[in-house]
């Protein structure tokens, strides 16, 4: 089907973002696009080309000026003819073209995620590409948006392609073993020939996907947890950092009830800062509840943070053995020095001291945990658990001895391989995968 329309509808959408601006883009996608631009621009402009043209109402009128392009199939985004008018970012020019847009018949405007939708069936791209676009479009920082341009130009597309290839040929060579075994130019035991390089590929994924944390973190952020006594200074180190308002700050122990969350980006990196309510025995149900939950972020943490003021460390309370790495560090140091050794930072958010240093050290903290994401890694869940069950069928096909069971188990590997990119049945998915893109994408 690539290159051939799939639906009998024409797609169009507002593709640039909110109004006011000062240029929007109309795209149009679908087999009546020649029709639609002869109709509003008054001809069909070259390929490929920006021209400059009036764009007409139903009865002449004018509605603006602006250039327009047309993508004839099979040489566009998503394989049909599409459009492109670039007009004026008024909310009124806009409104009045899709309007006269939405007036023609076969015309109607495009759900979410639908131009890729197209892209994907007409074979332009493949599920871990239509991913990777949805994930590029969402990207709020600089490592976020270099893992999405990274499988968005087939990474992982082709890795997946080449392990599929490997286990369709010793599957291949499986069945000509028990189907031509008295064939000459079928050697004999040539399945176990294909036995070593079976166990090479199933290192090969599991390995593969032990770099999802890394990609885990650039999506979602590295999650870094304050804890510490009441009064220790974490909503104040919230607030420096986030550089405004986020905490509710007062000299009254025990503000923090629950937890405060925010998002920054340090050094290219997506950290998520999260505040929480002071450690120490209770007998307020309320504040008791917020320690169990600041208990619970730290479990979750990549970095925690352990805040103490220096004039306040003998306070005593439980300190807790949290999974992720401890940052000891000292808060008021404006006030009080800390003793040498204790800590191993000290910050001041009166004065700012320590925290371009502590900044530092949590985006320093960050790549490292992010080290893989310049190799080819999986990027979802889904992907994981189709990987994870290819390694399985792959060590399943390895522990049986009959030829008719290995070669059964590798063609599950293949399938389970295949749904990653599309190569295999995925439709259940595609509502799923496409929802999550803008209108206009």
């Amino acid at each position: 089907m690539n290159g051939q329309p799939v639906f009998r509808d024409t797609i169009f959408a507002l593709s640039s973002g909110g109004l006011p601006s000062g240029v929007a883009v109309v795209r149009l996608s679908g087999p009546h696009v020649r029709e639609a631009l002869q109709l509003v621009a008054g001809r069909v402009p070259a390929a490929r080309r920006a021209t400059l043209l009036s764009l007409r109402d139903g009865d002449g009128g004018l509605l603006d000026e602006g250039l327009v392009l047309f993508f004839p199939a099979p040489a566009s985004f998503s394989g049909e003819d599409c459009a492109e008018f670039q007009i004026h970012g008024g909310r009124a020019v806009v409104a009045a073209l899709l309007r006269r847009l939405g007036e023609m018949p076969g015309l109607r405007q495009a759900e979410a995620g639908e131009f890729t939708h197209r892209a994907f069936l007409n074979g332009k791209v493949d599920v871990t590409g239509a991913e990777a676009l949805a994930d590029l479009i969402g990207a709020e920082t600089e490592a976020q948006r270099r893992l999405a341009v990274e499988n968005a130009q087939g990474g992982q597309r082709d890795l997946y392609a080449a392990w599929r290839q490997r286990l369709l040929h010793a599957r291949a060579m499986i069945e000509a073993e028990f189907d031509f075994a008295d064939e000459a130019d079928v050697p004999g035991s040539v399945s176990e020939r294909e036995v070593a390089n079976l166990a090479r590929l199933r290192q090969d994924i599991l390995a593969h996907v032990e770099g999802f944390r890394a990609a885990e973190i650039v999506r979602d952020g590295f999650r870094v947890v304050l804890v510490g006594a009441p009064n220790a200074g974490k909503s104040s180190l919230l607030n420096a950092l986030a550089r405004r308002e986020v905490a509710i700050v007062t000299e009254i122990a025990g503000t923090t009830r629950d937890l405060v969350e925010t998002s920054l980006d340090i050094d290219g990196m997506k950290i998520v800062i999260t505040d929480t309510a002071g450690l120490r025995e209770t007998d307020d149900v309320v504040e008791r509840i917020g320690v169990r939950k600041a208990v619970e972020a730290a479990d979750r943490a990549d970095l925690v943070l352990h805040l103490a003021d220096p004039a306040d460390v003998e306070a005593g309370f439980d300190k807790g053995t949290w999974a992720a790495p401890v940052l000891p560090v000292a808060t008021k140091c404006d006030l009080t020095t800390p003793g040498p050794g204790s800590f191993a930072l000290a910050v001041s958010t009166v004065t700012g001291e320590g925290l371009p240093e502590l900044t530092g050290e949590i985006a320093r903290r960050a790549r490292a945990a992010t080290g893989k994401t310049g190799q080819v890694i999986p990027t979802r869940l889904r992907q994981v658990r189709l990987l994870e069950a290819t390694a399985q069928h792959i060590g399943n096909a390895l522990n049986r001895t009959e030829l008719e069971l290995r070669a059964e188990h590798l063609r599950l590997a293949g399938e389970s391989l295949g749904r990653i990119t599309g190569a295999s049945d995925v439709e259940e998915l595609l509502g799923v995968i496409f929802s999550e893109f803008c209108i206009g994408k």
